[in-house]
């Protein structure tokens, strides 16, 4: 399975120390330049700007050598990249949290999870105690309705 990532996902598993569920969860993991600079960026947070310093092993950084054919105003560069570098490599996957990158790769017929699906996968595989894991998300700026969240919780409250 080949699993394309943009920014957000790998910075909030990084915050709450759950960045080793991605191979735990996916075969191939893969950034493009451009998120890895964005993670490498001054105003990363210092964890995440050291792990991109000397990612692992299970982290393919590829170029993007498709032209540039998407043209999406609403997207950042990375978050356009991501979904090219999906569509080039034909992924199984992309992680996108952005609403209007959602949006985009929807429209491109991409299969999309989001921080919180890599997170109640992990809870339903058991490998995280899933209501920990979202309230340590909780404390950082990720931002979801509440409504989202307490729907989640339920569900694994009544698992």
């Amino acid at each position: 399975m080949i699993v394309i990532s943009d920014t957000s996902p790998l910075c909030y598993l990084l915050l709450i120390d759950l960045i080793d569920l991605l191979p735990e969860l996916y075969d191939r993991i893969v950034i493009p330049e451009i998120i890895r600079d964005e993670l490498a960026a001054p105003k990363s947070p210092a964890i995440v700007q050291a792990w991109i310093a000397q990612p692992p092993s299970w982290l393919e950084i590829r170029a993007v050598t498709t032209s540039n054919t998407l043209s999406a105003d609403a997207l950042d560069p990375g978050e356009r990249d991501a979904i090219v570098l999906a569509e080039e490599l034909q992924a199984d996957l992309i992680l996108l949290d952005d609403q209007a990158a959602r949006a985009v790769a929807t429209q491109r017929g991409l299969a999309i999870v989001g921080v919180l699906g890599i997170l109640v996968k992990a809870g339903q595989q058991g490998k995280i105690d899933f209501p920990t894991a979202i309230s340590r998300l909780q404390q950082t700026t990720f931002r979801a309705s509440a409504s989202l969240i307490q729907t989640l919780i339920d569900q694994f409250e009544q698992l």
